[in-house]
């Protein structure tokens, strides 16, 4: 197999059918060895979170199909901690989309003189930010995506509708087993022009709590796998 990309948790690689096989990393974002799903670099190991966030993918990549959501999810070999997925193109060099459902994390670092943290933001907010270690992973608008020609604005409107969905989803199931979905971390592609929730849905992209205190990633997948 060809490595055609290697990223911060997982490498990508292209597959003979003309799929691409996503190989989990047990490295996360964070600082200083605290984990951060903010954070736009590795901070910390975790043994076996790989594994733990392909096997959290897969579950919510079933939810959403049957929810009748689109995804380029194909399979998954959880023992070798690798996931095939339909190829789809990123936007411009790599794009995350943030649905916050409280402010924490950097959206206070940025606005904290106008929000209190853990101040629900009703409805959710969508934001965009480009993935780019060496200036921060910079935020962008719509319009400048659009100005920037990396997608038009009618993608974008696709892209956050489908955001508000998915968090709604996964919020909804994390609220059976008592836990408060804070924000969660997405990215998007386009497949024959169609836009796609790619990469994955894992403990990792997420900032969960549970009575009022953060629930680490690995202790998040055995709540959300163990139930």
């Amino acid at each position: 197999m060809k490595k055609i990309y290697e990223g911060k948790t997982k490498d990508v690689y292209a597959l003979d059918n003309g799929n691409v096989m996503l190989e989990f990393k047990d490295d996360c974002t964070g600082k200083d060895g605290v984990f951060d799903p903010g954070e736009n670099s590795v901070g910390l190991k975790i043994e076996g979170i790989g594994k733990a966030n392909l096997r959290t993918s897969v579950y919510y990549f079933d939810l959403l199909k049957k929810a009748g959501i689109k995804t380029h999810y194909v399979s998954a070999d959880v023992e070798n901690a690798t996931m095939e997925v339909l190829p789809g193109k990123v936007f411009g060099h790599g794009l995350e989309v943030i649905c916050r459902l409280v402010a924490t994390g950097s959206f206070i670092r940025r606005y904290g003189e106008y929000i209190a943290d853990g101040t629900p933001l009703e409805g959710g907010y969508v934001e965009c930010t480009f993935k780019n270690d060496e200036k921060g992973d910079p935020l962008v608008t719509s319009e400048g995506l659009a100005a920037l020609g990396v997608m038009s604005e009618e993608m974008f409107q696709s892209m956050k509708k489908q955001t508000l969905a998915i968090t709604k989803i996964v919020a909804d199931d994390l609220k059976t087993i008592g836990l408060d979905l804070w924000d969660i971390k997405f990215e998007f592609g386009y497949n024959n022009d169609e836009v796609i929730l790619i990469d994955e849905i894992a403990s990792g992209n997420m900032r969960v709590y549970k009575d009022g205190k953060i629930v680490e990633p690995v202790e998040l997948t055995k709540l959300i796998l163990n139930r």
